[in-house]
């Protein structure tokens, strides 16, 4: 199978590909030099004018994205079709993942215009359903929760219908912050775990997997009616049983939604890719999960968080009135 995606080359100098620029924490690790992708994934630059139109709106609200930040692979593809995902609370991150191509650093003050800007660009977008994601703020009181509930109650002001998904960061040692988030009444909450517990303290050393568990939890119980989201990573050298393992854990956590992809090494020096999974084993993954109970899986070499957001929150909840369903006597 062929899976061909567009990407964004915006950082396209040595030093950028490199990791010097956006992670000079990292600069002092050994190379891990980036392997051929496989036959399976496909690259290309983006062309489409919707893509520039959505880039050109991004700019003009002075809005920061995950699919640039990040360097997400689906950039081309869900661009082209005006969808984007906001990053709120600027570029620049307090966290040093090994996985992520997010800046690390100090960031700045918060933009208390940013929530306004982010709903008007919803707005003009015609977004059905918009996901917003954040840098980690280990640096703020409430790691940003407050800053959440702006952006949430902004975008429903400005476009009502549009369902909406958050991707947060763990609220570490931020006591109240989850309330807060929850209190705004976000459709999905997704927190990802990223990988299995064993590989943390190299991946995410900043984290901790059982309060990321925790958290997910804690959602339900605040508000059993949201949805939940998580996803991981494979091919950073976990095991297929490791991977069953955690997702016997986010069931445990009434986790709805699963979402599995291929982790993509963005600078050699980021964490090296361990191997490239086939799609076959993806298929299995995704075979596995569902057996397990989750309401959605969605688990392929390009999945992302938010790839095909608005398409998975539709099937997302219709499976939860099929359940609803098939429950009643």
């Amino acid at each position: 199978m062929v899976t061909r995606t567009d990407i964004d080359h915006r950082k396209s100098s040595p030093e950028a590909r490199l990791g010097a620029e956006r992670h000079p924490e990292k600069a002092a690790r050994p190379d891990n030099p980036i392997q051929r992708k496989p036959s399976w994934i496909r690259v290309r630059a983006p062309n489409h004018p919707v893509y520039n139109q959505t880039r050109e709106l991004m700019r003009a609200n002075k809005l920061v994205t995950v699919c640039e930040e990040a360097a997400c692979p689906n950039i081309g593809e869900c661009w082209s079709q005006r969808h984007a995902t906001m990053m709120i609370m600027g570029e620049i991150c307090t966290r040093a993942c090994a996985f992520c191509n997010v800046t690390t650093g100090v960031p700045h003050v918060l933009d208390g215009d940013e929530p306004r800007r982010v709903g008007d660009a919803v707005a003009k977008l015609g977004l059905r359903h918009v996901v917003i994601t954040s840098v980690d703020r280990d640096d703020l009181a409430d790691g940003g929760a407050a800053h959440f509930a702006q952006t949430i109650a902004a975008i429903r002001a400005a476009t009502p219908g549009t369902t909406i998904e958050i991707l947060t960061p763990d609220f570490l040692r931020k006591d109240g912050a989850l309330e807060v988030v929850v209190q705004a009444r976000p459709d999905v909450f997704n927190h990802n775990l990223e990988t299995v517990p064993r590989l943390y303290p190299s991946i995410r050393p900043g984290a901790r997997y059982f309060h990321s568990l925790r958290l997910l939890d804690e959602v339900k119980r605040l508000e059993p009616g949201i949805f939940t989201k998580s996803g991981i990573m494979v091919g950073l050298g976990e095991e297929r049983m490791e991977v069953s393992q955690v997702m016997d854990d986010l069931r445990s956590a009434n986790v709805d939604f699963l979402t599995i992809g291929q982790y993509l090494q963005p600078s050699v020096k980021h964490a090296a890719v361990a191997r490239f999974v086939e799609p076959v084993e993806f298929e299995d993954y995704a075979r596995v999960a569902r057996g397990k109970g989750f309401l959605l899986v969605s688990a392929t070499p390009l999945t992302r968080s938010s790839y095909h957001a608005d398409e998975d929150f539709a099937a997302l909840r219709g499976a939860r009135e099929a359940q609803l369903a098939k429950a009643q006597p």
